[in-house]
């Protein structure tokens, strides 16, 4: 695969995801965001946080929620997506060392 397509790959992902992030408007109190939308939100969090600094309407978490259930899954999501990426490291480190 060339470069350009690769690009041209990852910018359309990037446009893809950042349909469904916190605070687009697409939850509120009558529609707030529950449990599988808390996990989406916490896997892309990183997205979410860099898309936020050019557009003030989204955010990392969304505040029209569910609450409790919510919470478990963008908890679940953030740790493990980010303890994932430690964990690969890891063992990428203990293969270099033998």
């Amino acid at each position: 695969m060339n470069k350009l397509l690769k690009i041209a790959l990852i910018i359309l992902i990037i446009f893809l995801l950042a349909g469904c992030l916190p605070g687009d408007g697409k939850a509120g109190m009558d529609n707030p965001s529950g449990f599988f939308s808390g996990i989406w939100h916490g896997w892309v969090a990183p997205l979410s946080l860099i898309v936020g600094i050019f557009k003030d309407e989204i955010r990392v978490y969304e505040t029209a929620n569910t609450g409790w259930w919510y919470d478990l899954g963008f908890y679940m999501a953030i740790i493990s997506g980010f303890g994932g990426v430690s964990l690969s490291r890891k063992k990428m480190k203990k293969k270099h060392q033998d």
